[in-house]
């Protein structure tokens, strides 16, 4: 009972420890490089941290943050990076969404230069300068309205066919709101040219 072990049973006990298979290594543990002294480690920290000391401080350089990320997102918003872009433009089904709408003539985008024209005319003390004025309003709403209901169907259409399985929620209303907008003020900015499919 107290005696201690034969050599066969050292040689056995050795030769079953060495067939099981070494266990993986803990993937929290990073070891495998010297640990550092104490004095680095506690600068690597400090300037790691960089915590500012009152809260002016703070509050600037959260500022400074916070227009850093503004710049990031206007020069995405230009050239089209979708890494800063905005949320809600975000992912490739609205960007296919921007893009089909981009590729295409839509009666929206001269609503503003349109209405223009019908307020001066409007203006115009004539009756029946009037009246065809008011007559260009009713068929510009009416144009527009047949056109965004038109892309709605036909984007749907198509998102359907390309994004089976992706979430379209709010998709078809993005991109009847960027008809809306005149081509050149979109934001992101047109990355087809008209007639060129997405």
């Amino acid at each position: 009972m107290f005696r201690s072990r034969s050599k066969d049973e050292q040689a056995a006990t050795a030769k079953v420890t060495a067939d099981q298979p070494q266990q993986p290594r803990d993937p929290q543990a990073p070891k495998g490089r010297p640990t550092p002294k104490r004095n680095d480690a506690q600068s690597q920290r400090r300037s790691r941290a960089h915590t500012p000391a009152n809260r002016k401080d703070a509050a600037k350089a959260q500022r400074e943050a916070r227009r850093a990320d503004m710049a990031r997102q206007r020069e995405a918003l230009a050239n089209g990076d979708e890494r800063y872009l905005p949320v809600r433009d975000k992912g490739p089904v609205r960007r296919f969404a921007r893009d089909y709408v981009d590729s295409r003539w839509c009666v929206a985008e001269f609503f503003l230069p349109m209405a223009v024209v019908i307020l001066v005319l409007t203006m115009i003390r004539v009756p029946s300068i009037q009246s065809i004025a008011l007559l260009l309003w009713l068929v510009l709403i009416v144009l527009i309205v047949l056109d965004s209901v038109l892309i709605w169907f036909r984007l749907s259409k198509r998102l359907a066919e390309r994004f089976p399985n992706e979430n379209l929620k709010g998709v078809k209303a993005y991109a009847v709101m960027r008809t809306l907008q005149m081509r050149r003020l979109r934001l992101p900015k047109p990355q087809v040219k008209r007639g060129q499919r997405p």
